[in-house]
């Protein structure tokens, strides 16, 4: 099965960052911001070498790696309904939109579209998640979940405009998120090149 070591890739990223969203690094962010943003370098190898086919059946396993992590974390009380919705609804937009605009750049300088790509769907992955994991405006939705503390007033990043803590999460979050697009690009240029150049030697 020539899309397993994605597989496996992808569900070691989903498993390593929900198991690292629990320890904080900083005031804004989390381990787990650290490690996540690999997935869609593995969504955008598997999508330039494989094609969107291999790569959305990748995203799938991610997503369901991410829910059977859910389920778990949800037993021993270390997430709720609402992060658990809120994860499993990011993750799957974002990866799909990501290999959505990765083909409609395909043919384009090889850097373009993982770049591109990977940078619209962070931004949709930040959007969704933080949205409905703590935005005050859901908490009827889910009443039993308190997220005060993510609603509380406090400057943006530390420094900024006064926001909903939430959104200084969110931004960070995101930052860190632009800033791996770009570093990931040349483990992408390498793998992707490795990869086709083992596909050409078999056949």
């Amino acid at each position: 099965m020539r899309i397993l070591p994605g597989v496996i890739a992808m569900a070691i990223v989903v498993v390593a960052s929900n198991i690292l969203v629990q320890h904080l690094l900083g005031d804004w962010l989390t381990w787990g911001a650290l490690t996540y943003p690999v997935a869609f370098l593995v969504t955008d190898i598997m999508n330039r070498v494989y094609g969107p086919q291999a790569a959305r059946k990748v995203v799938f396993a991610g997503f369901v790696t991410g829910v059977l992590c859910s389920v778990i974390a949800a037993g021993m009380d270390k997430t709720t309904l609402r992060i658990a919705i809120a994860s499993g609804a990011a993750f799957l937009s974002a990866q799909l939109m990501d290999i959505s605009v990765f083909n409609q750049l395909r043919k384009y300088n090889w850097w373009l579209p993982p770049l591109a790509a990977t940078v619209v769907g962070s931004v949709l992955d930040t959007a969704v998640f933080f949205t409905i994991a703590f935005w005050s405006g859901l908490t009827p939705v889910f009443p039993s979940d308190d997220v005060s503390w993510a609603n509380e007033l406090v400057p943006l990043l530390g420094h900024g405009p006064v926001q909903p803590l939430w959104v200084s999460l969110a931004v960070a979050d995101w930052l860190v998120k632009l800033a791996q697009a770009f570093v990931a690009l040349i483990p992408f240029r390498i793998i992707v090149g490795n990869l086709i150049q083992r596909r050409a030697q078999i056949h």
